[in-house]
């Protein structure tokens, strides 16, 4: 029991850095490269199911660490994002990652969007191996080491 409640609060810990980092960040490329993580994650096994879909939209509405962001853009590029990698995983998943991309030169930022990834993987309580895979492609593309985030 101890490793879970480990686990817990270093999920809470990184919320609430990831929620003061997300502030700091309040722009286009931010915002698009939040949604493109999620629905990667959304999306990590190669499929959205329905059910994932909402969950996932459920969460990026109600989340404190995205609330600076108006539900409603947040939520219609989670769409875009997730239609995309409904209708051409492979495709999708590039234009997904060249979104997150854009924030390589600011590390801070590209930091927090990992963090945002990581949290909306493990919302649901299992963060699997598909998930890890696709922060792991994400930390990849802005030049972030997977090991920092100890994927």
């Amino acid at each position: 029991m101890a490793l879970w409640d480990q686990l817990k609060e270093r999920a809470a810990d990184m919320s609430a850095n990831a929620k003061t980092q997300v502030g700091k960040f309040k722009n286009k490329d931010f915002a698009n490269a939040s949604m493109a993580i999620c629905a990667l994650i959304a999306a990590a096994d190669g499929t959205i199911s329905p059910e994932e879909r909402t969950k996932t939209a459920n969460f990026i509405t109600s989340n404190d660490v995205l609330s600076i962001f108006p539900a409603s853009e947040l939520l219609e590029k989670f769409t875009f994002y997730s239609s995309k990698l409904e209708k051409d995983y492979d495709f999708g998943k590039v234009e997904a990652i060249q979104s997150i991309a854009k924030l390589k030169s600011k590390h801070d930022a590209a930091r927090a969007v990992i963090q945002v990834g990581i949290i909306i993987g493990g919302a649901d309580g299992n963060f699997d191996d598909d998930e890890k895979q696709a922060v792991r492609e994400a930390c990849n593309a802005v030049g972030i080491a997977p090991s920092e985030f100890d994927l």
